[in-house]
């Protein structure tokens, strides 16, 4: 069975912890938007508002290419506040025929998240956070 796991939650809930993890040490791989602000060199995270519609779609298109080379598990972490940015990756799941899994990461561990996000736009996001039950 092929698997698409989602990872949701706050900046600083343990997204990246996660995905690694489930990644079984890189077996796998893990995608993120995150990765387009983030300097392939020096690791160093560069977050440009203007350019975020560009990190959605590079994601987007690197999870359809995991797909095309058929690995077992492709894992994405991304904060996915709401549900319109991850039904790109629903459809996906199903062109595919991958059993996709969403998974809420909180923070329970009560660590600070490494983007420098503002408490009040932490509130912001968690506002407007749903999750689906049923």
């Amino acid at each position: 069975m092929h698997s698409l796991i989602l990872l949701r939650g706050l900046p600083g809930s343990g997204k990246s912890t996660l995905a690694h993890v489930l990644s079984e040490n890189g077996k796998c791989p893990v995608l993120s938007i995150d990765t387009y602000f983030t300097h392939p060199l020096t690791g160093e995270y560069n977050f440009e508002f203007e350019k975020n519609h560009l990190a959605y779609k590079q994601c987007e298109t690197r999870t359809k290419e995991k797909m095309e080379e058929g690995c077992e598990k492709v894992v994405v972490e991304n904060t996915f506040t709401m549900d319109w940015e991850m039904e790109p990756y629903f459809k996906l799941a199903a062109l595919y025929k991958y059993c996709i899994f969403v998974v809420t990461v909180e923070n329970h561990h009560g660590n600070s998240n490494i983007h420098n996000i503002p408490m009040e736009q932490l509130k912001k996001m968690a506002a407007k956070y749903k999750v689906k039950l049923l």
